[in-house]
């Protein structure tokens, strides 16, 4: 995704506010406030609220894709491969808080089916990691054949979800890598055949 500093700048204010005071709360007064700058330079970059949004998805998908691919080498052991994803995940979101808004995206612009559309792709891209992971760890005896792959990978996102979402209510005032460390235990212990 080709996105300029600036535009990256407005995803990232428009993400501050989406996490601080909700879709209302994103306005192009608010975010020119935020930027310091006149709503008309806004204009300049982005034709409204609703591409805004999706230049945050789209730019939280290709990062995710980004930093996912170089995770999943094809000879890392399964275990260790769902470690690094959400390791990358918690560190990417500690240096990045204000994009937590995209893990709990349903709902924003709903009636937007591009929004919805780039909502999905997002979590796509952490399926196209997860599935065949979890397949992989199935069949070598690494994780339990006892729940199907799908709704392994359903369990875990919802658990990804959750934490996130409790240190977002909480301020994000814990440590989201120790506590995401615990989850990933807990996780792993609950996948073992």
């Amino acid at each position: 995704m080709e996105i300029s500093e600036r535009q990256l700048e407005i995803i990232s204010a428009a993400g501050k506010i989406l996490t601080e005071s909700g879709l209302s709360g994103l306005t192009t007064k608010n975010l020119a406030k935020e930027m310091g700058f006149s709503e008309a330079a806004i204009y300049r970059h982005f034709g409204s609220k609703e591409d805004i949004i999706l230049a945050l998805l789209q730019y939280l998908r290709s990062t995710m894709d980004e930093r996912l691919a170089q995770i999943c080498l094809p000879d890392t052991a399964p275990e260790l491969k769902f470690q690094a994803i959400f390791n990358s995940q918690f560190q990417f979101f500690k240096a990045n808080p204000h994009f937590v808004v995209a893990v709990f995206s349903d709902g924003l612009l709903e009636e937007s089916e591009k929004v919805n559309q780039a909502i999905m792709q997002l979590m796509q891209v952490k399926m196209k990691y997860l599935m065949p992971l979890i397949m992989q760890g199935q069949q070598s005896g690494t994780f339990t054949q006892a729940i199907t792959t799908e709704e392994l990978v359903h369990i875990i996102m919802g658990s990804f979800r959750l934490q996130m979402f409790k240190w977002r209510i909480a301020n994000f005032q814990f440590d989201i890598i120790r506590q995401g460390k615990n989850m990933l235990e807990a996780l792993i212990t609950l996948m073992k055949p």
